[in-house]
């Protein structure tokens, strides 16, 4: 399931980060706005993760056999990993801007760089979490 959350990850930053470059360079947003499109972004991203968390996770127990822990696993990581991926993509464009960067050169290499780290560690911290919760070690 690593690949589908780095995926999920990419896509959802990735697909961040090209709105706001967007809405930055059509000048209908500025630098002041970046609170409230930082804070719509990450709503959108926690609720596209557990609409997905919720339909992924049962899936792979009930269809694809997967056992319960790794399930809950995967239910839990998907909509932490959509609100990471979509916090940093939004952020990181107008930090970019506040420091006189190119926003449209930094922006998505940072973004997927930072959000495949956070994703696969916050796998790895849930996965050892919930593992524990059914009494199995890692």
């Amino acid at each position: 399931f690593v690949p589908l959350l780095a995926g999920h990850g990419g896509n959802t930053g990735g697909q961040t980060v090209g709105t706001v470059l967007s809405a930055i360079s059509s000048k209908s947003v500025t630098l002041k706005d970046a609170p409230r499109v930082i804070l719509k972004e990450a709503l959108s991203g926690i609720t596209v993760g557990c609409i997905l968390g919720t339909m992924v996770g049962p899936l792979a127990h009930y269809l694809m056999g997967i056992s319960l822990h790794v399930s809950t696993v995967i239910l839990v990581t998907l909509p932490l990993v959509s609100v990471i991926a979509a916090t940093l993509g939004s952020i990181i464009p107008f930090a970019c801007l506040a420091i006189g960067q190119d926003p449209s050169v930094v922006a998505a290499p940072a973004m997927t760089s930072f959000v495949d780290v956070a994703g696969l560690m916050s796998y790895f911290l849930i996965a050892n979490q919930v593992f524990k919760a059914f009494g199995l070690e890692l």
